[in-house]
């Protein structure tokens, strides 16, 4: 693919995550996950500055006109997953260790998996985070 004709040219990627209680989700990513806050619009809509991407917090919404059809809600079961966040650290114990006493719930202790070490969490609404550690082979 030739570089001059790429659809994304001096682009940045946001992800947006549905929230059932702005302020809840708000304080999680800013104090136990240490996001920046970036910008709020009227109280259900928050952007973060997290690991050199955009995060982009909402309420729930209806349809509009350029996307009919489309409901913004939040996870209703959380054991269900259709995307999730991993992030690669260098430790993943002792990132376990610090977001524990910040209060990240894990399902379960960083396992270790020979090549991997990794363990995941969920934020107030059930959005699935991995953190993994590559030992490489």
């Amino acid at each position: 693919m030739e570089i001059h004709n790429a659809p994304f040219k001096n682009a940045a990627l946001t992800t947006i995550l549905v929230v059932s209680d702005m302020q809840k989700s708000k304080t999680f990513y800013l104090d136990v996950l240490g996001a920046e806050l970036f910008r709020e619009y009227g109280g259900n809509s928050v952007v973060l500055k997290f690991l050199g991407s955009w995060i982009l917090l909402v309420t729930s919404g209806e349809p509009t006109e350029d996307k009919p059809d489309t409901h913004f809600v939040s996870p209703q079961h959380p054991d269900k997953v259709s995307h999730s966040f991993t992030i690669r650290v260098e430790d993943c114990r002792k990132s376990y260790d610090i977001l524990k006493v910040r209060g990240a719930e894990f399902i379960t202790p960083p396992y270790d998996w020979g090549a991997e070490i990794r363990c995941f969490f969920r934020d107030p609404d059930g959005h699935l985070f991995e953190i993994s550690e590559y030992k490489g082979v």
